[in-house]
This record gives structure tokens, C-alpha cells and sequence, in this order.
């Protein structure tokens, strides 16, 4: 017997092939019972596919007006999870797949149901991407479908969110935000905000927030400080790193700010050199991004950067010799 999510899209499929159907033609179709037939259009119905009843003895179902629709069943949750998908794609999160990620998301909205489709749309205009490759990218976590189409749709529409927030010591508290921006970094989402309670500008974790009942309240938008991203990278990449290190860099500060492969402000020390506080889930990479930037270093405080940076040393030592013999 087919599940539930197939059984729908055969349903849906026969109601597209044919233009009347009575419930006994596609219960025997299906091989279920008239019951479970009446229960699937009504399911249909839910996920706003529009399929009319002809009563009597002979009554039935088809597609109202306007239903020419490819047969995708997707409920809102799954909605979102796709579109986060595509999304991540189009943001460079899967390198040669941005393109079809676009036109994929593109036909997505065009098929699905209205309210389905508003969802969707809602992620999409709500969401910036962190592009890949640099060090010190987070961990996948996994995100709730409904909590990141709730955000999605809040930005969209200027609206107050509230929300519970476990913080990093796995306490609880409520918040409350005006927000403005999804994020999405690798596997991970962040959300942009300004935090009525703290007048500041936060950035919070998809992952860690926990649905609260709507406000409604709508706001004026306030003028953003930096670019979304921006913001992200700074704000998470410090309290997403396993390993931490303290870097003196024989160069002038801003010489190293434009060599950084993500936004960063190294402090001052004296004319010529700068201090950073780096870090990332493995001191080999950082190891090899430090190493990119082609200047003169030294490692004030990281025992697990300078094994890292001794190894890499080796290595290229190594590929550098001339092999002996003809």
C-alpha cells in the first residue's frame, strides 16, 4: 500500500490526468477505501490544492478553476526546509550549483499553493549568505522549519518577534526583537535583530530560538549599522571557535584588514604590526589561512596554533627540496 505522502501525490496526479473522478474509481486506484480517499482530499484541500465535490450517487471530485499545478505535496514545514535548501545553494553553500539552485527555487514558488508559496518567498527575501571557504566556519545545527519560516515571515512583513533563546550556558530567557535579516552560514542560520529589551543590535542562533505566540505589533524599520553578513561573521565567529589564538602580525593594521578573508578589525601595535585574535574548529586551518597571508608572525598565546603552524613548516620544507638523483 503506498504511504500517505504518495498516496496524495497519486491522487493529485489522477485528478490532473482525468477531469472526474468518483471516490469508489479512486479508491480502487489507490487501493484504499472510499474513507481514506475522503480524508486525502481533504488533505489536499489543507495544503491548498482546490478540489470540488459533486454530491449524489454518482458525485465526485476534480480540480477546480486554476489548478493546472505539477503534483508536489509539500506541507509548510517542508516548504521551508526546501526553500532553506535552495537558499543555502544560491548563497554558494554547495560551490557550482548556485544557478540551478536560483531557477530550482524559482519554479518551486511558481507551483506551490499560495499560501505555501508566500512561505517560501518570505525565506527567500529574508535570508543574506555567508559565502564558503573561510576559516572558522560553524558547526551544522539542526534548525526547527517552523521557528525559521516564522522569522522569514517577521522580516518580511516589518513585525516584532518574540521568542524563547537557550543561551550558550543552557539557560532559558525570552526575547524580544525587531527583526531584520536571516543569515545563513554552511549548515547553520543566525538571525539579525534589534533587542528591544538590551536597545542594542543582536544576533541570535535559528537553531536555539523556540516559537512564542506572534505580537502582531509592527515596526519602522531602523537603518542597519553594517551589512547583515558582516555582522554575522564578527558576532559568531569568536563564540563559535574551538580553538582560540593571539597573533602578532609584522604589518600595518590595515594592510592585514584587507588580506583577512572575512571582515576583521586587527588592533594596533605601533605602526608596523598589529595584534589578532583568531580562531576555528581546527588549527590547521588556521594554520593555512594565517600562512596565506604572505606576512611575517608570531604566536603571542595558542600552543595548538604553534603545533599547527610547525607542521604546515614541515611540510612545505619538505615539497620545496630538490629530489636527488637524475
Amino acid at each position: 500500500m503506498l504511504t500517505t505522502s504518495a498516496r496524495l501525490l497519486e491522487v493529485l496526479t489522477l485528478l490532473q490526468v482525468r477531469r472526474d473522478w468518483t471516490a469508489a474509481e479512486l479508491a480502487r486506484r489507490c487501493g484504499v477505501s472510499t474513507r481514506t480517499v475522503r480524508a486525502d482530499v481533504d488533505r489536499l484541500r489543507q495544503l491548498g490544492y482546490p478540489v470540488e465535490s459533486r454530491p449524489g450517487v454518482t458525485g465526485g471530485y476534480r480540480l477546480g478553476a486554476g489548478a493546472e499545478l505539477p503534483p508536489l505535496v509539500l506541507d509548510g514545514d517542508e516548504a521551508v526546509a526546501v526553500a532553506a535548501g535552495l537558499r543555502a545553494g544560491v548563497g554558494g553553500g554547495a560551490p557550482g550549483l548556485e544557478e540551478p539552485s536560483l531557477r530550482a527555487l524559482a519554479k518551486l514558488e511558481q507551483v506551490l499553493p499560495s499560501a505555501l508559496r508566500h512561505r517560501v518567498e518570505a525565506v527567500r527575501q529574508a535570508t543574506a549568505s555567508v559565502p564558503p571557504g573561510g576559516f572558522g566556519d560553524p558547526p551544522p545545527s539542526p534548525v526547527d522549519p517552523a521557528m525559521l519560516g516564522a522569522a522569514a515571515a517577521a522580516v518580511r512583513a516589518n513585525e516584532r518577534l518574540r521568542f524563547g533563546y537557550v543561551r550558550r550556558d543552557g539557560t532559558e530567557a525570552t526575547r524580544h526583537v525587531e527583526p531584520y535579516r536571516l543569515v545563513s552560514w554552511g549548515a547553520r542560520w543566525y538571525l539579525m535583530a534589534w533587542d528591544l529589551d538590551r536597545a542594542d543590535w543582536r544576533v541570535f542562533r535559528v537553531d536555539r530560538m523556540q516559537p512564542r505566540p506572534p505580537t502582531g505589533a509592527r515596526f519602522t524599520p531602523r537603518e542597519l549599522p553594517e551589512d547583515p553578513v558582516d555582522r554575522v561573521r564578527r558576532a559568531v565567529g569568536a563564540a563559535a571557535w574551538a580553538y582560540r589564538a593571539r597573533v602578532l602580525v609584522h604589518a600595518p593594521a590595515d594592510v592585514v584588514a584587507r588580506r583577512m578573508p572575512v571582515p576583521f578589525a586587527p588592533e594596533p601595535a605601533g605602526q608596523d604590526a598589529c595584534v589578532l585574535d583568531v580562531g576555528a574548529d581546527d588549527p590547521d586551518v588556521l594554520a593555512r589561512w594565517l600562512a596565506l597571508l604572505g606576512l611575517p608572525l608570531e604566536v603571542l598565546d595558542g600552543d595548538e596554533l604553534r603545533g599547527a603552524l610547525g607542521r604546515l613548516a614541515r611540510i612545505l620544507a619538505r615539497a620545496g627540496e630538490r629530489p636527488e638523483g637524475p
